[in-house]
């Protein structure tokens, strides 16, 4: 009697060829981008003598905050030019404007000189963030589709490991090499994608762009309602760099009133109704997915908070840390590969340069904690919260978020390595809770048939929290940081409100949700029972 033994398919048998050379191309952008991005802070408030920018904390943030902002919005709109023109073609144009744009960014020492290279950058990666997730989509199916966006995202982490690490060992030698590395990864992406990446089979769209804008404008509202959000946003920015706070708000107001009092004059006077599309100056205001926009906002109060480890923290460690515990700690590994290295002949005595800067970490390695913590913990956070829903999964990241950005509070003014390492963990495993669910939680909460719409829309609350972040980050660092009143403490805490305030929020939303759902059934029932 003999038996025969099915041997698994391999891995790599499971999936084609373009989605494992769209991974390494995904590796390779994530080390081009967060190889400078996770020292940003550092260069742009460096002084110029130092190989920085010279920037104030507060211009700092308007650069990040903007160009975070594109870097999200622009999928909404590269992504349709992908599915009409090509997704390989859309690689190698992404690849054609980041190379030069991170070769030119160690150039300009201004502000606007910089931002407009940096937006530059952003455009880059925003047209080749939609098409190389929707590769993994075409060349996965349902019964692969879980590990395939699970080998995706952690490429996504790998990249966004190793980038910084190479960027935080080369600026120990000369600024310029971080953009040199960056471009280099992306000149390596480039070359993947001309030699071996073959475009998966898909219908290629031949939809209007200006249809497309029409219909990312409708999950907003109408034309009205969006002119009063960018209008909005506008004065968020002015008010953050151009203008005094002050009059930034007394413009606000005064569109808001403007807006209430146009739409009370067309309630009385203005055209009637005829089927017919109006001019959008003559259109009432209108809300869009009025119910999901609230989420989207909500959910970037998480975004903004959790932007505070790039965009602030590396800031604060050059200036409030010492971590010449974790030198100390890390001493007797560092000396016998020192003396392994001298014994073979090598010169070590600048290698301090990769790790240290003036006798203390760099902030860029300490805030790769972050990325280190997810490659090894996101499986076992994801298995332990299994069985939590999605809304509470959310809060309970959001709160130990909170709780990490709480323990810097006694300490702020004096903080240690152990301390930043410990508090980069402790936010870590609040992310691998929040982050993972919230994608969930926007499906569920999605009428069945506008779940696709709701999930493409997701990440406006990113590029939200981007602009947020960025703009709270520098304004915030300004004035309670070295060149403010010198009070991180009351920093970390304004942080952590924001925290609690997004978890509670959260909650208060879900409640109501359910409310207006139990309310729809009530009439669902009692109508049912008139007809009968």
């Amino acid at each position: 009697m003999s038996s025969t033994r099915e041997t698994a398919p391999s891995v790599f048998a499971l999936f084609p060829r373009s989605f494992w050379i769209v991974n390494a191309m995904e590796i390779f952008e994530r080390m081009g981008w967060y190889g400078f991005y996770a020292v940003s802070t550092l260069y742009l408030t460096s002084p110029i003598s130092e190989g920085g920018v010279g920037l104030s904390s507060q211009d700092r943030g308007v650069i990040q905050g903007l160009s975070t902002f594109f870097l999200y919005f622009f999928p909404v709109l590269f992504g349709t030019l992908a599915d009409r023109y090509g997704y390989r073609l859309m690689f190698l144009l992404s690849s054609a404007i980041m190379i030069p744009g991170y070769l030119l960014l160690h150039l300009p020492h201004s502000f606007y000189g910089f931002f407009a290279v940096y937006i530059l950058v952003a455009c880059g990666h925003g047209m080749f963030k939609p098409v190389v997730v929707s590769t993994v989509v075409k060349t996965t199916n349902t019964q692969n589709g879980s590990m395939g966006f699970g080998i995706f995202y952690m490429m996504v982490n790998i990249g966004g490991l190793l980038g910084p690490i190479v960027a935080g060992i080369v600026r120990g030698w000369s600024w310029d090499y971080v953009f040199y590395a960056s471009a280099f990864w992306i000149v390596l992406m480039g070359i993947f994608c001309f030699v071996l990446y073959e475009e998966p089979p898909h219908e290629r769209v031949r939809e209007p762009l200006s249809k497309v804008l029409s219909n990312m404008m409708a999950v907003v509202g109408n034309a009205r309602f969006f002119s009063l959000i960018i209008g909005m946003l506008l004065l968020l920015v002015l008010g953050n760099k151009w203008w005094t706070i002050g009059r930034a708000s007394f413009v606000a107001v005064v569109w808001l009133l403007f807006h209430a009092a146009w739409d009370v004059l067309l309630f009385f006077f203005g055209p009637k109704q005829d089927g017919r599309p109006l001019p959008f100056y003559l259109s009432r205001l209108k809300i869009g997915e009025g119910k999901y926009l609230l989420f989207l906002l909500l959910m970037s109060g998480f975004w903004t908070a959790f932007n505070q480890l790039q965009m602030t923290f590396p800031e604060y460690i050059r200036d409030y840390v010492d971590s010449t515990d974790l030198v100390n700690g890390i001493r007797p590994i560092t000396s016998v590969f020192d003396r392994i290295f001298t014994f073979l002949g090598f010169d070590t005595t600048s290698w301090s340069k990769a790790l240290l800067d003036r006798g203390q970490v760099k902030p860029e390695h300490l805030t790769n904690i972050n990325a280190l913590g997810i490659i090894f913990l996101q499986v076992l956070i994801s298995f332990l919260a299994r069985r939590m829903s999605p809304l509470v999964t959310i809060m309970s990241g959001t709160l130990l978020s909170a709780f990490s950005f709480l323990l810097f509070v006694p300490f702020a003014s004096h903080g240690s390595g152990f301390l930043v390492v410990v508090g980069v963990l402790v936010f870590s495993v609040g992310e691998m809770l929040a982050s993972p669910k919230a994608k969930e939680y926007a499906g569920r909460i999605a009428p069945p048939d506008k779940v696709g719409l709701y999930m493409g829309y997701f990440y406006m609350s990113i590029a939200l929290g981007n602009l947020f972040g960025g703009l709270f980050s520098g304004t915030a660092y300004q004035h309670f940081g070295k060149r403010g009143s010198d009070r991180p403490d009351v920093l970390f805490l304004v942080i952590f409100g924001l925290c609690v305030l997004t978890a509670l929020l959260l909650g208060l939303y879900d409640r109501y949700l359910k409310r207006q759902t139990q309310v729809s059934s009530r009439r669902v029932l009692a109508q049912d029972d008139l007809a009968s």
